[in-house]
């Protein structure tokens, strides 16, 4: 074999064993970054504007190393926010399981990009160029194609084991540990309507889409860390990009304020709620949280008629849902159980009344500041000591 010949099957570039596994985690984090940024953050929620010049590598990244479309990825993620965790969901392990979602996002994910209603209604706003239209959509799996000859060119024949590991890298981690693990295990900062969790605080390994909890409570924020202990990475890219001149973010959480001298609710604690509605509901819930359990332990003891599963899913769960979102076999057997504690009685029918809060559209501001301070009056008349703190906390809203 000639000199040339071997040169060719050995690639370009020939690195010790350790630089293939960089090599391999800088192209996936690339791609990482372009499907958090440009796809998640900028197509699909418009938190940031970016610049012509990483919106089109992007693009052209994309089609190398995943042939997504992008008004496909958009559409099939707003819709996600938009029916989330009902039949409709293209993706909720809630609905189809989670070894579904784990292992075979990817084929929900395409099913869903056949659905031409869905592009028509939740597509608007994506690129239409001529790029798109006559090569990155007409033609998503000749980047693939490229980029697999890109690999072997540069590396030979470990440059194909190096394609293999890009082409499952967002399949898996995207379609399966984010859309399925994101939605099933893992920390809640807010009470979303959703199932949504942050996997795990730190989010490297997929660009801070770890923090899905977050994601869902703030929708079209830019930044999706929100405790002082979390790392979201994309927004580290996101902040390299703006010092550059690349990109301007546009829409952040709203942070949250107290003021610890009100002593009755406003028009500002109003508004401080109806925006922090979900962080307020994950207070209430984990305030309540011990009182609940001794209830619950107490019942298990005078009551045998009550299963263990059942009282475990009520702690758990039940007590800190919307009722509109409880089965009618698990809701009779809440009613059932509250029947026989009106400290759980309490504690779950004020936590509907102030869910239900927000959603009065035709009550004006006065009448809503009325309710919500009968709300906390009523709380701490209640005789239920975590509730009265609540509600004193609750007023501090600002």
């Amino acid at each position: 074999m000639s000199y040339f010949s071997e040169q060719f099957l050995s690639g370009l570039i020939d690195l010790q064993w350790w630089g293939y596994i960089v090599v391999t985690l800088v192209f996936t984090q690339i791609t990482i970054a372009a499907v958090t940024i440009f796809l998640h953050r900028y197509q699909a929620h418009r938190g940031l504007d970016l610049h012509p010049i990483p919106s089109h590598f992007f693009r052209f990244w994309l089609w190398l190393t995943t042939g997504m479309v992008t008004k496909e990825w958009a559409a099939i993620h707003r819709k996600h926010h938009a029916k989330v965790e009902t039949d409709e969901d293209p993706h909720s392990p809630q609905v189809y399981g989670i070894r579904k979602v784990l292992w075979e996002g990817t084929e929900l994910y395409k099913k869903e990009s056949y659905n031409r209603e869905t592009l028509e209604k939740y597509g608007s706003g994506t690129p239409d160029d001529w790029l798109e239209n006559n090569l990155y959509s007409a033609h998503n799996s000749l980047g693939i194609a490229i980029m697999a000859v890109i690999d072997f060119v540069l590396f030979g024949f470990i440059g194909i084991t190096i394609w293999a590991v890009q082409m499952m890298w967002i399949p898996f981690f995207a379609a399966g540990v984010i859309n399925g693990v994101g939605h099933y295990w893992g920390y809640r900062n807010f009470a979303c309507t959703d199932a949504s969790k942050n996997i795990v605080p730190w989010g490297i390994l997929i660009g801070g889409e770890e923090l899905h909890n977050n994601h869902h409570a703030y929708a079209t924020s830019a930044r999706f860390s929100n405790k002082w202990f979390e790392l979201d990475m994309g927004w580290i890219y996101i902040r390299i990009l703006e010092l550059l001149g690349f990109a301007q973010v546009k829409k952040l959480a709203p942070k949250i304020r107290f003021n610890l001298n009100k002593a009755q609710c406003d028009v500002e604690t109003l508004q401080a709620v109806i925006t922090h509605r979900y962080d307020v509901l994950a207070k209430f819930a984990k305030t309540v949280k011990q009182t609940c359990a001794e209830e619950i332990r107490e019942l298990r003891g005078r009551a045998a008629q009550f299963d263990s599963q059942t009282l475990k899913a009520i702690k758990k769960h039940w007590l800190h849902l919307d009722a509109k979102y409880l089965k009618a076999q698990e809701r009779a057997k809440l009613d059932e159980v509250l029947s026989k504690s009106k400290v759980l009685e309490t504690i779950y029918s004020m936590r509907q009344e102030l869910a239900a809060l927000w959603q009065r559209s035709t009550a004006s501001k006065e009448q809503l500041v009325r309710q919500l301070e009968d709300w906390c009056h009523r709380a701490e008349k209640s005789g239920i000591a975590s509730l009265q703190e609540f509600s004193r906390k609750l007023r501090y809203y600002a």
